[in-house]
């Protein structure tokens, strides 16, 4: 099985279409090909998403929130124990880094490739991928 973390980013662009690869990568979450982890930040940047102003008409305000009840069902918890900071540029992707090692995630998947690879620490296992290279590689 294929362990991610899925940004925010890329639930928002599967949400707001009816094709491409972030919502192929969600489908292969729900379906149980992909394992999305969460933790306490990446859940309450879903939640919070939720009440934001950037949807369209692809789906509803229920549809949204039942999505997110059949992520929460088909994902895992990972508690996130140590924090590896200062990392990225953006403090506010700093936990993206940390679920993925907590969790041995094989990969993060966003649109925001350049700035979650700049951190000045490296794993070799984890992989930081756009939602059409996960599809490709993973």
């Amino acid at each position: 099985m294929r362990t991610i973390v899925l940004d925010t980013n890329v639930m928002v662009a599967a949400l707001r279409s009816e094709g491409g690869a972030s919502r192929e990568i969600l489908r292969r979450v729900l379906s149980g090909r992909y394992t999305a982890l969460f933790g306490n930040a990446l859940w309450l940047e879903y939640e919070d998403l939720l009440g934001r102003p950037v949807w369209t008409d692809e789906t509803t305000p229920h549809e949204r929130r039942a999505i997110l009840a059949a992520l929460a069902a088909s994902g895992r918890w990972v508690s996130v124990y140590y924090g590896w900071r200062p990392n990225l540029p953006d403090e506010g992707d700093n936990h993206l880094i940390e679920l993925a090692v907590a969790g041995n995630a094989q990969a993060i998947v966003t649109h925001n490739v350049r700035d979650v690879r700049r951190g000045e620490l490296a794993w070799k296992h984890l992989r930081v991928l756009t939602p059409a290279q996960c599809l490709e590689d993973l």
